[in-house]
């Protein structure tokens, strides 16, 4: 069988989860940011993803943010915890599977995300992928600056990252494989040979349903075993 590449969103695809929602709600928990600001926006900035119209921008300023306000060593350990406390429990033997199917047949695994890369590079290492394509946090001096550096990896900005990332690497989208729960992929979903969605938002799934895409439920039962 020939090797494909194997492309995976993060949240709500391989983790039966948030990330960033949960980093923000982890941060408020350990004190370093108002709870009651820091929920309100959260929830604000998840609802407008799940809408498909989130302002990336406004949401980086927003999420970057905490990452400038402490040294790097302390936000690794703080990471850590995070790790132990919200990130296991949400990756699920299913996930695993499915990533361990793929690594059996030979392909070459990406996860490919709009969460930041402070964020996702443990997560990516815990599934053992060690190709990450993340909006990528800005930093100078060995201290994060709370902007993001290049194009926020979202939307039509994870096709622009994953196209120079082809480039680099000599690959291509012949037989690709792309799994992803979000609308907000479709620009590239719509590339690939093998668009997959993973427990699909509502509007994700009708666009499936319409263009005969395989669905696959990771986290939750199908509608059909409901």
């Amino acid at each position: 069988m020939n090797m494909a590449l194997v492309l995976f969103d993060l949240d709500n695809t391989l983790l039966a989860g948030d990330s960033d929602y949960l980093w923000g709600q982890f941060l408020a928990e350990q004190g370093l940011v108002d709870k009651d600001f820091q929920e309100a926006e959260n929830e604000r900035f998840y609802r407008e993803y799940k809408e498909g119209r989130l302002d990336i921008f406004e949401f980086l300023a927003f999420s970057l943010k905490p990452l400038s306000e402490h040294p790097m060593e302390y936000l690794r350990q703080l990471h850590e915890q995070f790790m132990r406390e919200k990130i296991n429990p949400i990756i699920t033997p299913d996930a695993q599977m499915l990533v361990d199917m793929h690594r059996k047949r030979g392909d070459e695994l990406v996860i490919i995300t709009a969460t930041n890369a402070f964020v996702t590079t443990p997560i990516a290492a815990a599934f053992g992928i060690r190709h990450l394509l993340a909006t990528e946090p800005e930093i100078k001096h060995d201290r994060y600056t709370g902007r993001v550096a290049g194009t926020p990896c979202f939307r039509e900005g994870k096709v622009k990252k994953l196209e120079a990332w082809l480039r680099e690497h000599d690959q291509n989208l012949g037989n690709a494989w792309f799994y992803s729960d979000s609308h907000n992929d479709l620009p590239l979903l719509e590339k690939v040979t093998h668009p997959i969605p993973v427990d699909p938002d509502e509007t994700l799934s009708r666009v499936a349903q319409q263009r005969g895409w395989p669905v696959l439920y990771l986290h939750h039962a199908s509608p059909a075993e409901k």
